[in-house]
């Protein structure tokens, strides 16, 4: 009797997942268009519908620390047919802010990663800091005298900065512009020292040699420059940054719905076409389980919200 019951529980969920989808499908960004998570997205989505069997409809909805794109998610149906693009942005959302009209660990139902973007640390072409190494040496002898440009005060390119400096031990001084361009002519004019960004708009720059890349945030160098060293490389261990997105879904959104969008993405993201996009742009595509992105969001959560406390950032 209880496996009749079991199989009765379960055939409705699967006769709903092999008709899903019975329309398009949305991806809801925390971000306006143009953008690299934009980009990204819109490069996989019509794999990703190809597979889904119907379109993918990417809709930009930006602001307030990715509040309201998070939130629509949160209150949609969960039928699998109003997805998020998840970003560590939503992991540092807990740390930002004092309350969020939805519960960033509890409302979600995790599917999996999408991709890693790296950031890029860059100076001027004319500067005397040639590697990071010089930088490290003219920090430790001259504290709180290099100033670090990035965007996005609470943003990731921030945050990250200030995960540099407090792991390689220096002090200096972090200043948040409103823009990546701002960022590359005040390092270009050596009005600032360092420059931290993600390496797909700062790549022209660096390429037709503006600017002089020092080292990339993440753990493995990035292919499209080859001969720059990772920050561990140029003498910080444990300095492994790198912004990431993902998928989501609302919670209680069925299991095999779950696992049906995974599958759909993870052949969507072994496309060469794909493969080729995301490589010009700095970005590692990456699959995960639904488990390993749950994880992975907590510890995100809790890493972020130590560099917001020990940068001293007030809650909004």
């Amino acid at each position: 009797m209880r496996k009749l019951l079991a199989v009765l529980c379960v055939a409705p969920l699967l006769a709903f997942a092999q008709a899903y989808p019975t329309k398009p499908v949305h991806i809801v960004l925390p971000f306006g268009p143009g953008g690299v998570a934009d980009i990204t997205t819109r490069t996989i989505a019509p794999k990703l519908g190809e597979e889904l069997g119907q379109p993918i409809v990417v809709e930009n909805l930006p602001g307030a620390g990715g509040i309201r794109a998070a939130e629509t998610v949160a209150h949609a149906e969960p039928d699998g047919h109003t997805l998020l693009l998840l970003t560590n942005g939503n992991a540092v959302s807990q740390a930002l802010f004092k309350s969020l009209p939805y519960d960033p660990a509890n409302d979600f139902a995790m599917i999996s990663t999408v991709g890693y973007f790296s950031m890029v640390i860059v100076t001027g072409a004319q500067s005397k800091l040639k590697t990071l190494e010089d930088v490290l040496a003219t920090a430790k002898a001259n504290p709180g005298k290099l100033n670090v440009g990035t965007i996005s005060p609470g943003g990731t390119q921030h945050l990250a900065a200030e995960l540099f400096l407090s792991t390689a031990g220096i002090d200096a001084l972090v200043v948040p512009h409103k823009t990546t361009g701002e960022v590359i002519v005040a390092v270009r004019n050596a009005n600032l020292d360092l420059g931290f960004d993600f390496i797909a708009p700062l790549l022209s720059a660096i390429r037709s040699g503006q600017l002089r890349a020092l080292a990339v945030t993440a753990a493995k160098r990035f292919s499209g420059l080859a001969d720059v060293p990772t920050v561990i490389e140029a003498g910080v261990p444990g300095y492994d940054v790198a912004s990431w997105n993902a998928l989501a879904a609302p919670a209680k959104t069925p299991r095999p719905v779950i696992d049906k969008v995974r599958g759909a993405l993870v052949k969507a993201l072994a496309a060469p076409e794909v493969q080729k996009r995301y490589a010009e742009l700095g970005v590692e595509g990456r699959a995960s389980t639904p488990e390993e992105l749950k994880d992975f969001y907590a510890a995100e959560t809790k890493r972020w919200t130590r560099v917001v406390e020990r940068a001293g950032i007030p809650k909004q």
